[in-house]
């Protein structure tokens, strides 16, 4: 798969295994997309491999997994061929990710100003006075109101709405093109998941950001991002627009699709997904 002119990121053939005494563990297998500045879905059920695929791409899988491809490059620089201390540079500049639970991401002992002054400074040669302001300023523009009292304040003093933001708030502080978002509001009530999405959508459409939406919420996908990769058992059964996911064709899809609930509709119980051995071929 040839790089698409404007691609941001592209990846081809992607595969993590991770081997275990009773053999290997093919978690993602062979997963091909491309990214443009754009929200692109991966969704699919637990275990699909949505995580590892996001987390290859970041270079944060497990010092055992084994992960190859045939191109993984962001902006045309070769992720797999970087020496470690590069890539570890390149986290955080250029490629974020914001962790499913802020509680188990953020460091419980230090003041989420600090953490989020910690990321620009390891980034950019700023004075403590310039990173502190710029970190206020990121605290508000992901709509925390009195940043200034938030800043000084540790993860477990604030709701888990406050924390998610204050999760974007460090990921983007030194202004990644692409950013990984796994599952960032599942553990959110529906109006502070409302106003996350808001703040990733305006993200994505002010600063000209690539996102990768990471979700199991096929409703959630279809109406927030403009493309929807499906997996299943580590691999790619289906692309298509997210306005079109009702369409969806493959069988796979068409069983999540048909577990959802519906209002008006009396379905008790819920269909169960009659999964075939050969989505997984």
């Amino acid at each position: 798969m040839s790089a698409v002119k404007g691609t941001l990121l592209d990846v081809d053939d992607l595969r993590v295994d991770f081997p275990t005494r009773t053999g290997l563990v093919q978690a993602v297998r062979g997963v091909s997309f491309s990214l443009g500045r754009e929200r692109l879905g991966i969704v699919g059920e637990s275990g699909s491999g949505k995580s590892q695929t996001g987390r290859a791409i970041m270079g944060l899988t497990p010092p055992q997994a084994r992960v190859s491809a045939k191109t993984l490059a962001l902006d045309g620089i070769d992720l797999l061929a970087m020496p470690a201390r590069q890539r570890r540079a390149l986290r955080g500049k250029r490629i974020a990710m914001i962790l499913q639970d802020p509680k188990y991401s953020l460091d419980p002992v230090m003041s989420i100003g600090r953490q989020i002054v910690e990321t620009l400074r390891t980034h950019e040669k700023v004075s403590k006075t310039e990173a502190r302001e710029r970190a206020l300023a990121m605290l508000e523009a992901v709509q925390i109101r009195d940043p200034a009292r938030v800043f000084d304040l540790h993860p477990h003093e604030v709701s888990g709405g406050m924390g998610q933001r204050a999760m974007i708030a460090m990921m983007l502080i030194a202004g990644p093109e692409l950013m990984i978002a796994d599952e960032p509001t599942s553990a959110l009530d529906v109006t502070v998941q409302l106003d996350v999405l808001g703040i990733l959508d305006r993200l994505v459409s002010e600063r000209g950001m690539g996102l990768i939406f990471i979700s199991h919420d096929l409703r959630l996908v279809a109406s927030f991002c403009d493309r929807v990769i499906v997996m299943y058992a580590g691999k790619v059964v289906e692309q298509l627009k997210a306005s079109e996911l009702r369409d969806a064709q493959h069988p796979y899809t068409r069983g999540l699709l048909n577990c959802m609930p519906r209002i008006g509709y009396e379905r008790h119980p819920l269909p169960v997904l009659d999964r075939k051995p050969e989505w997984a071929a």
